[in-house]
């Protein structure tokens, strides 16, 4: 929320508004922050020729200074000539004179190039202490653009994930696992029974041994007529 207010230059309650007009945030973002970086190359370009500019007054400032100083030790020179009696005291006087007056201009060069100059170092500190500060700024902004293009991405991921859950048909596949459980209990029944049919015949063979072995129990006409052929058989031998 905040880079945005800081970004467009607008009010928290017009941030909502302004997001829900916005394609793509992330991109709107970056472009803000692109932007930001090239108003901070001005900046840069501007602090430099600031700066240029303050050393030039500080020569200058010097300079001027300087010649203050070497125009009054001119001045005293040419009156020291004037007691020795090698000038002429009234020419030593005027040459002095003139000298005092070029230091007079050179000592109000110098007020107004220091003037400058503190004015110039002022703004030059003000402008690297702004310039810090929008380096800080674009570096947190940054920062705040890579988790809100992370952000995104995961929202985006979890869109698409839950449009895909909201596709599904739960109905429809309820009913088919419905009708493959039927499927598979009918294959169940239909084991099972084939299992007691086979366990029924299993029994009448078991019941047909135990009759044909000793201790047989009841007899029928046609078993009756088969011992009885038997018998005859052991009686008369061929």
């Amino acid at each position: 929320m905040s880079i945005f207010k800081r970004l467009f230059g607008i009010g928290s309650a017009e941030v909502n508004s302004a997001l829900d007009k916005l394609e793509d945030p992330v991109k709107m973002t970056e472009q803000g922050i692109r932007d930001l970086k090239q108003d901070l190359t001005k900046s840069m370009q501007g602090l430099a020729e600031v700066k240029a500019l303050t050393i030039r007054t500080r020569k200058e400032y010097e300079s001027n200074k300087d010649k203050a100083e070497e125009y009054e030790r001119k001045a005293i020179l040419l009156l020291q000539k004037a007691e020795s009696g090698q000038l002429v005291p009234e020419e030593a006087d005027r040459l002095a004179s003139e000298c005092l007056s070029k230091k007079e201009q050179a000592m109000t060069a110098a007020q107004t190039h220091h003037k400058m100059l503190s004015q110039n170092e002022g703004q030059v500190a003000k402008m690297e202490q702004n310039i810090q500060s929008l380096k800080s700024q674009i570096s947190k902004w940054e920062n705040e653009a890579k988790t809100l293009k992370a952000r995104a991405k995961v929202s985006e991921a979890s869109a698409k994930l839950n449009k895909t859950l909201a596709n599904v048909d739960s109905s429809s596949t309820i009913n088919l696992l419905e009708r493959m459980k039927q499927k598979v209990e009918e294959k169940e029944a239909l084991a099972e029974s084939y299992g007691d049919i086979a366990s029924l015949e299993t029994s009448v063979d078991d019941e047909i041994n135990k009759a044909i072995g000793p201790g047989t129990g009841n007899s029928t006409p046609q078993l009756e007529a088969l011992k009885a052929k038997l018998k005859l058989n052991q009686n008369n031998p061929e």
